[in-house]
């Protein structure tokens, strides 16, 4: 069985240094009181193309080949992961390309194109990225960086909660937004091998409960593409790998709602002055709805995803309530 192990996830930081930003952690009286913890945010929406996504996407490509380089790469990406192969192959020198749902948000696929990738377009209800990626990989010679199944993806990913701990110090509870899973299989990774003690736990929305329901069948489901304003979580079916990680390291999965989403991102605007996009807020969503117990736990840390969206979208979902 393909594995990560701490160490894998040291030596990506030592690959990224330099290249990825160590992002802040920031802190907020105002939460700690809510919550009633205290509560270390890490700001991956601060990260190069405004998700965690970079580093596992630069690490990953960083272990290729010049002459595979030279081919080229391909992925399959509603945004954030799409933005990351993109920067990181202009920066090693290589070219992108990119199998994107027609209805990504504008802001995202912007941004890909400005990184100089080609977009190859699929209806998400009805398409397979898996298929149409392996296919142009087979096609052109290209090598696929799939955005969570991939051990150097998913070591790339730890990074950002081994930089957590090293700057927050021991923690009771770690609470990651889960989509495909390689966020959290690289977390709990790092988290439990620095510190076995430390509680691992995930957030889906309400509407993509993809991972809660596998974890508890033991084996992997796959459900109807979800429909959330989380379009980064919106994964129909854990990875394979992720999932065997996942199995082994995580103790809980909660859920939140659109509406708490919501109410995260106002959170985020009014009190902490971030900008975060629906998926980037789910941990600091679960902690203000308190679908995370906080007794016994006094120190909790909470990866911001990312913050990869237009201002007309956030003004739009900071306006709406329930639509």
């Amino acid at each position: 069985m393909v594995s990560v192990s701490l160490q894998d996830v040291r030596d990506a930081a030592a690959r990224i240094e330099g290249v990825a930003h160590r992002t802040p952690v920031v802190r907020s009286r105002t939460l700690d009181a809510l919550v009633g913890a205290e509560v270390f945010l890490k700001a991956e929406n601060l990260q190069r193309i405004g998700a965690f996504k970079f580093r596992g996407a630069y690490h990953a490509m960083s272990r290729l080949s010049g002459a595979q380089l030279a081919r080229g790469i391909v992925t399959y990406s509603s945004g954030n992961h799409a933005q990351a192969v993109a920067l990181a192959a202009r920066d090693l020198g290589s070219t992108a390309v990119i199998v994107m749902p027609e209805d990504t948000p504008a802001s995202k696929i912007d941004a890909v194109r400005g990184y100089g990738a080609e977009i190859i377009t699929y209806d998400r209800y009805t398409g397979d990225r898996e298929k149409l990626g392996r296919d142009l990989a087979e096609e052109r010679g290209l090598a696929l960086i799939p955005p969570y199944d991939h051990p150097d993806v998913i070591a790339g990913q730890g990074t950002a909660t081994l930089e957590l701990l090293e700057m927050a110090g021991e923690l009771d509870v770690l609470v990651v937004p889960v989509g495909g899973g390689g966020l959290i299989a690289g977390s709990a990774t790092a988290a439990k091998g620095m510190q076995p003690g430390i509680r691992v736990i995930g957030v889906e929305p309400a509407a993509g409960d993809d991972t809660k329901r596998s974890l508890e069948a033991g084996e992997r489901v796959r459900i109807e593409v979800p429909r959330t304003i989380a379009d980064g979580q919106a994964a129909p079916t854990p990875g394979e790998i992720t999932f065997a990680i996942n199995k082994e390291l995580v103790d809980e999965i909660v859920l939140v709602t659109d509406d708490e989403l919501r109410d995260a991102l106002r959170f985020a605007v009014d009190r902490l002055k971030l900008v975060l996009e629906p998926s980037g807020a789910s941990g600091l969503a679960a902690l203000l709805s308190g679908r995370v117990a906080t007794r016994p736990y006094l120190r909790i840390g909470v990866i911001l995803s990312g913050g990869n969206i237009g201002a007309a979208r956030l003004a739009q979902l900071l306006a709406s309530e329930g639509q």
